[in-house]
């Protein structure tokens, strides 16, 4: 659905090259709005070559010179062209690294502004497997995904757990796991 939407949304436009579009997803339907288009190469498509193997930036350099993708060799596998499109039997996840406690008068609330000084990129089978590993790679002091035992999650007498999940900030994924493991339900 989400591929050959894609597919219409640079047709329509005239995108030659690389492009990517972020969506919303609504986890119980199929409803879904597209958030951004980027005729461009962006740090999320470095991310997707590495994960697919396709070596995005080299074919859309080829095809913004006038190359059609039959004619473009895949660099990477040597033997199919640029037509062919890697299967995923895998999950990638991408998670920003965040430096906020460094800065003393600096918002940890999170908002459209980027904020994050990097992002790791963890590839499993599952997605449980990549966000433990995603958190060990964030910080090397976690074990993976922890609540309170990460040191992440303040004090509920210093702020509320509720207000920590409602509140968009860079410890808010552990909040959540916090609450999980204190026995709050998914729709709590």
């Amino acid at each position: 659905m989400l591929r050959k939407t894609a597919i219409k949304v640079v047709r329509h436009l005239g995108i030659v090259g690389e492009c990517n579009i972020q969506y919303a997803l609504h986890p119980e339907s199929e409803r879904y709005c597209i958030i951004e288009v980027n005729a461009r190469l962006s740090r999320s498509s470095a991310l997707a070559s590495k994960a697919t193997g396709y070596p995005l930036a080299y074919v859309a350099t080829k095809l913004s010179l006038g190359k059609d993708l039959v004619s473009i060799r895949n660099s990477v596998t040597r033997t199919t062209t640029a037509c062919f499109e890697p299967s995923l039997d895998y999950c990638v996840l991408k998670m920003p690294r965040w430096d906020l406690q460094k800065f003393s008068r600096v918002s940890k609330k999170l908002g459209s502004s980027m904020l994050s000084v990097g992002e790791v990129m963890a590839i499993g089978r599952t997605f449980e497997e990549v966000i433990q590993k995603a958190c060990r790679m964030v910080n090397p002091s976690l074990n993976g995904l922890e609540g309170r035992d990460s040191g992440l999650v303040p004090d509920e007498a210093e702020i509320p757990l509720e207000q920590q999940l409602q509140t968009p900030t860079d410890t808010r994924l552990f909040a959540v796991q916090s609450a999980l493991e204190d026995g709050w339900s998914i729709e709590k």
